[in-house]
């Protein structure tokens, strides 16, 4: 399966092929600032799924929650982000799951820094919860 990521005003896009690896939601404070929402909703594809890229684009580097590189790839014309590189996962482009437009799109699998969400959000039972990005919410 084909699937076409953009940014808002259409300048910038990545193609992709197949399935996501991974969807996960991430509750960190930085995740919640970039994405201008309750939590970040991430796509992530391996490097060989990126098949085209269209368009201009600038890089944020930031540090991470965890203290890993986070790379933030946006548009320059409508700040959409369009895609993220976690050092953590080195081999997985993110995709934030809104550039794709399509509400048929796999649901989250993982929610990360769920200790940093926001008191009423609530995630599916089958959604597993982590209190930053690797300890489960009911590990002590």
């Amino acid at each position: 399966m084909a699937r076409i990521a953009s940014c808002h005003c259409g300048q910038l896009s990545l193609s992709v092929e197949g399935e996501p690896a991974l969807v996960s939601a991430c509750n960190c404070t930085r995740c919640q600032r970039r994405s201008g929402s309750a939590f970040a909703l991430t796509s992530r594809w391996s490097k060989n799924q990126i098949t085209g890229r269209s368009g201009e684009s600038v890089t944020y580097a930031r540090k991470g929650a965890s203290g890993g590189k986070v790379e933030c790839v946006f548009c320059p014309q409508c700040g959409s982000t369009v895609s993220t590189v976690l050092e953590l996962l080195p081999d997985l482009i993110g995709i934030p799951v809104g550039c794709f437009a399509d509400p048929t799109f796999p649901e989250p699998k993982v929610a990360a820094w769920c200790d940093l969400k926001l008191e009423w959000v609530r995630f599916p039972q089958e959604v597993l919860l982590l209190r930053d990005q690797s300890r489960p919410l009911d590990a002590e």
